[in-house]
C-alpha cells in the first residue's frame, strides 16, 4: 500500500483501488471525447428532437434491463469479467457507429441498445467493485478523485474532439474521434486483466432487496432520491449539448463548453473530496441542489452561448458539492443494510433501477412535450419541472439516519 498525504489526503492507495481509478479515468476520457458528439452527429443527420430522444430512451431502457441481468451474472461469475463485458459492448457501440457512418440515424435503436447494454454491465460491475474495494473512510476520497479524473477527461476530450471535427470536412473528424474512443475502451479492457479476480457466490435475491424498501426507511429514502436524480438527468444529458450546437452551429463551441465545465469541476471535485465530511454531507447536498436548479433558470428562456457557459460553470461547482456526499451516503446506507456484504450486488441493481426509471420518465415526458406541443414553448416549461430533480434529493437524504461510528 502507498500512503499519499500531501496531495491525496491521508488515504491508503491499494493496487486495485488505483486500477479502478485508472479504468474509470479511461472510461471518462473516452465518453468525454465522443458521447456529446454522438448526439450532435445524430442531430446533424436527423434534425429531430424526437429521434434524439428515442435514441436516448433506448439507452436507458436497455441499461435498466441489463442491470438486472448483470446483477445475476455478477453472482454467478467474476465481477471483473462483468466489467470487461461492459467495456467490450461500449467498444462495439463505437465500432458500429464507425461502420454505419452517415447512415447511423437509421439505426438509432440498435446503437442506443448497444450503448445501454454496455453502460449496464460496466456500471453494475464498477459500482460493486467500488463498494468492495473502498471503505467508509476512503469513499469520499474515491468518489472525489474519480470526479477529478472525469473532469480532467472532460477538459481534454470535448476540446480535442471539437478541434479535430472542425479541421476535417463533413463527417471525417467524427470518424477519427469515434475511432479514438474505441482504442481507449480497448486499453481499459487490457488493464482490467490486472485487477484481482473477485469470484462470486450466493443466490441472486433481487426481489428481496426491492422489498427491503418496505422494511428499511433509509433504503427507501435513498432509492426515492435516485428516481428524482434520474428525472433531471434523462433529458438534460442530451438536450444541453443540442442547445449549445444550435446556439453556435459549431462543434468547437461544444469543446469550449466542456472545457469550462470540466475545468471548474476539476478544482471543485478536489476540494469537495478533501473538505466534505460526514457531519456536513447533508448541507453540501442542499447547497449543490439549489445551485443546480438556479442554473436551469438561466437557460430556459432566450438561451444563448454566454448563458450556456454560465450554466456550465454553475453546474461544475454544484455537482461535486452534491454528488460526492450523496454517493458516499448511498454506499453507507447500503453498508448498514440487511445482509449488506452478501447482497451488495442486489442493492446496487435496485438503486440503478430507480435511477433509470427516473430517466425513462424524463425522456418520455420530453417526447410527449415535443410531439404534442410546440417545441419552443413546451421545452422551457418541461426543463423547469425536470430540472428540480436534483434539488428534491435533499428532501429525502435529510431524513436518512446513519449509526454513529
Amino acid at each position: 500500500m502507498v500512503k499519499k498525504s500531501k496531495i491525496l489526503g491521508d488515504v491508503e492507495l491499494t493496487k486495485d483501488l488505483t486500477l479502478l481509478l485508472v479504468i474509470g479515468g479511461l472510461y471518462s476520457l473516452s465518453v468525454a471525447l465522443s458521447n456529446t458528439f454522438v448526439n450532435i452527429y445524430l442531430w446533424k443527420q436527423t434534425g429531430s428532437y424526437s429521434d434524439l430522444a428515442l435514441y436516448n430512451l433506448s439507452i436507458v431502457v436497455l441499461q435498466l434491463l441489463t442491470f438486472i441481468l448483470a446483477g445475476r451474472w455478477a453472482k454467478k461469475i467474476d465481477r471483473v469479467i462483468v466489467l470487461r463485458i461492459g467495456v467490450i459492448f461500449l467498444a462495439v457501440f463505437y465500432l458500429m457507429v464507425l461502420i454505419t457512418g452517415t447512415k447511423a440515424s437509421s439505426f438509432l435503436l440498435l446503437l442506443g441498445s448497444l450503448l445501454g447494454i454496455g453502460y449496464g454491465f460496466y456500471w453494475l460491475a464498477y459500482n460493486v467493485l467500488t463498494f468492495e474495494i473502498t471503505e467508509p473512510e476512503t469513499r469520499d476520497f474515491f468518489n472525489g478523485f474519480l470526479g477529478i479524473l472525469s473532469s480532467a477527461g472532460g477538459m481534454i476530450g470535448p476540446l480535442a474532439a471539437g478541434f479535430i471535427i472542425t479541421r476535417f470536412e463533413k463527417f471525417t473528424g467524427y470518424t477519427f474521434v469515434f475511432g479514438l474512443s474505441l482504442a481507449l475502451f480497448a486499453l481499459a479492457v487490457f488493464i482490467s486483466f490486472s485487477l484481482k479476480p473477485r469470484p462470486a457466490a450466493g443466490r441472486y435475491c433481487f426481489r428481496r432487496i426491492l422489498e427491503e424498501r418496505k422494511l428499511n426507511e433509509n433504503w427507501r429514502l435513498v432509492t426515492n432520491a435516485h428516481f428524482f436524480q434520474g428525472l433531471r438527468e434523462g433529458t438534460f444529458l442530451f438536450v444541453i449539448s443540442v442547445f449549445v450546437y444550435i446556439s453556435t452551429g459549431s462543434e468547437m463551441a461544444l469543446g469550449t463548453f466542456g472545457l469550462i465545465n470540466s475545468g471548474i469541476s476539476f478544482v471543485a471535485y478536489y476540494f469537495a473530496s478533501r473538505l466534505i465530511k460526514k457531519n456536513n454531507r447533508k448541507k453540501a447536498i442542499l447547497i449543490g441542489g439549489l445551485i443546480l436548479y438556479a442554473a436551469v433558470l438561466i437557460i430556459v428562456w432566450d438561451v444563448n452561448f454566454v448563458k450556456l457557459l454560465i450554466y456550465a460553470a454553475m453546474i461544475a461547482l454544484a455537482y461535486p458539492l452534491l454528488l460526492v456526499p450523496y454517493m458516499s451516503t448511498t454506499y453507507d446506507v447500503i453498508g448498514n443494510g440487511w445482509k449488506a456484504a452478501e447482497m451488495r450486488i442486489e442493492y446496487i441493481v435496485v438503486r440503478e433501477i430507480f435511477l433509470n426509471l427516473g430517466r425513462i420518465v424524463s425522456i418520455l415526458a420530453f417526447i410527449a412535450a415535443v410531439t404534442w406541443f410546440n417545441e419552443d414553448k413546451s421545452i422551457p416549461i418541461l426543463l423547469l419541472i425536470l430540472g428540480a430533480g436534483h434539488s428534491l434529493i435533499y428532501l429525502f437524504i435529510k431524513r436518512v439516519q446513519l449509526p454513529v461510528a
